[in-house]
């Protein structure tokens, strides 16, 4: 019962085979293997980006704070909401990496930030000449970091408000397979053609060792995000083992399918989770994660008994048995169905 997060599930059998499949004579280095050529291509083909720029590094992290370093200066802001990942969960590295820029948060709900709420928070800034920050990127979580998902229609209405102003839009999408199949659109429908200028497309939460592409619908963008990319340590020199993964994980539609099977996994353990005595379910899911509120003394039952999530409000240890605290649960694309069952089972005994 291991639903802590889907960065602790394995890696697909086809990438571990990919990779010792490259793993045989010599290939030229730092992204000029001939699997990289192929990932661009397949890239370009799936995004229907024939001109796109397409780079790839280890860590969703990287990922963000390079590409947002691209797209802003570091007088800049960006604008994003609370519960954005470079906001809770990056240690400051966009800041780090784009030389200063700070982040301003825009009010949301349901973890999705709102149009308004977006424009009232650009109005905000760049009102202070020389003094102040200036106006820089949007950057959106897809899927939430509470589970949820932004419709192609809520994603033009926010890009249509950034380009207003003339900001550059960027896309988190450490989860972004999982949002894509539970609104069941193409990958252009959700980026490009919705006003993305720049994704961060993730694949190490859904079945990937570690890799992340980044991909600039601009082209023009591309020089300088290699020479980030190097100046802050994430070129690889042995760079066809990133390419192995990810071209196995978009060969045969198999990054569409893992992320299928998370979300069917995580729709299974909602149903549980509604059935449940005590049990209140935060935010509607839409993807492969759910947060839920239930006494401390269930989450002390259900901990002792074998499940592995996280309590992301209070101490599960210690205080009164009736106090309400908030459990997160991540299903991964290998989440067992038995093992969801099980859980349900204890939840509501």
């Amino acid at each position: 019962m291991f639903f802590t997060s889907d960065n602790a599930g394995p890696a697909h059998p086809s990438v571990m085979q990919a990779l010792m499949d490259a793993n045989t004579g010599y290939a030229s280095g730092y992204g000029s293997d001939d699997g990289m050529t192929r990932v661009r291509a397949m890239i370009q083909e799936i995004f229907e980006a024939p001109e796109a720029a397409v780079h790839l590094v280890a860590t969703g992290t990287a990922a963000n704070a390079l590409t947002l370093a691209t797209l802003s200066n570091p007088w800049d802001t960006i604008f994003c909401s609370p519960m954005a990942h470079i906001h809770e969960d990056e240690c400051n590295a966009p800041e780090f990496y784009t030389g200063g820029t700070k982040l301003t948060l825009v009010p949301a709900t349901d973890a999705k930030m709102t149009p308004d709420a977006l424009r009232a928070s650009i109005l905000g800034e760049e009102t202070r000449g020389v003094h102040g920050p200036q106006r820089g990127p949007v950057s959106i979580t897809q899927a939430t970091e509470k589970g949820t998902v932004y419709s192609v229609a809520e994603l033009q209405a926010l890009t249509a408000v950034a380009h207003e102003f003339d900001l550059k839009t960027h896309l988190d999408g450490a989860r972004f397979t999982n949002a894509l199949v539970s609104l069941d659109c193409s990958p252009a429908e959700m980026t490009w053609k919705a006003g993305i200028d720049a994704v961060s497309f993730g694949g190490t939460k859904n079945g990937l060792l570690g890799v992340e592409a980044c991909i600039f619908f601009d082209p023009a963008a591309s020089w300088e995000f290699e020479l980030r990319r190097k100046r802050g340590a994430h070129l690889f020199s042995k760079h066809r083992y990133l390419s192995a993964q990810m071209e196995a994980y978009l060969t045969d539609d198999l990054w569409l399918t893992l992320a299928a099977k998370a979300n069917a996994a995580c729709a299974r353990l909602i149903a549980g989770l509604k059935t449940a005595k005590d049990v209140e379910i935060q935010y509607q899911s839409q993807s492969n994660l759910v947060f839920f509120d239930a006494p401390r003394g269930l989450h002390q039952r259900m901990l002792a008994a074998g499940a592995h999530y996280y309590v992301t409000s209070g101490d599960p240890d210690s205080g009164p048995a009736d106090e309400v605290l908030t459990g997160r649960l991540v299903c991964d694309w290998s989440c067992d169905h038995a093992a969801i069952d099980q859980f349900i089972t204890l939840l509501t005994q």
